[in-house]
């Protein structure tokens, strides 16, 4: 007897990307203040598997880092989860700490804080991994926020030099109802849920154009 087997696939159906994204950042990209611990990452992402567009992601953020922390630390922690033949991208987003007054200075001057930002992007370039900055957001102090508008057009300036899209969100964040009151009824920092809903958001049309190109294995396009 001759047996024939019969080929089910379906020769056009592609198999799914392994999409891996690392969040790397600050406290803000951690979530801190979300009693659902999601923040603006976990809500991005998880929008983005509910749509069929799986992923996984890694949230990379720590409470009080600064661009230099984020510099030293970021191929360490970036490298094993990011193996080679992944669809593999790197989100960013710091500032505020670095704009935080301690004794007088800033916690990083401007001009550090844009030399660590190239250095990242130029690292990040080298391996391959496209990269996506968030701006830094508002706080609950006049002073700061001034200093953070400052520093975002610059980040913003120096994404442009390398073609990586950027996401401001300080003024729209300054501005915003709800960021506003959760972050003046809690710590003066970090929002609540509903900041990080707003925040989502805010940064869903960019996230959604810079994953498609991530998921299609296309560089980013600003």
């Amino acid at each position: 007897m001759t047996v024939v087997q019969v080929n089910t696939e379906d020769p056009g159906e592609q198999p799914e990307p392994d999409v891996r994204v690392c969040f790397i950042g600050d406290s803000f990209v951690a979530g801190v203040g979300d009693a659902r611990h999601l923040g603006w990452t976990g809500r991005l992402a998880a929008r983005s598997h509910a749509q069929g567009h799986a992923l996984t992601a890694y949230n990379l953020g720590i409470r009080r880092d600064t661009s230099a922390d984020i510099l030293r630390r970021f191929r360490a922690e970036c490298t094993p989860r990011l193996p080679a033949g992944s669809h593999a991208g790197v989100v960013l987003s710091f500032g505020v700490n670095d704009t935080m007054n301690e004794s007088g200075v800033t916690r990083a001057a401007s001009e550090a804080s844009v030399s660590h930002l190239r250095e990242l992007l130029t690292q990040l370039g080298k391996s391959g991994w496209p990269a996506l900055m968030v701006g830094p957001p508002a706080v609950d102090d006049d002073a700061h926020n001034e200093r953070i508008i400052s520093l975002d057009a610059l980040l913003e300036a120096e994404c442009a030099r390398h073609s990586v899209p950027y996401v401001g969100v300080v003024r729209q964040m300054q501005d915003h109802d709800v960021w506003r009151r959760e972050v003046r009824e809690g710590d003066g920092a970090h929002p609540g849920a509903g900041g990080y809903d707003a925040l989502a958001a805010l940064l869903r049309p960019t996230w959604d154009s810079w994953l498609a190109a991530l998921r299609a294995g296309q560089p980013s396009i600003q």
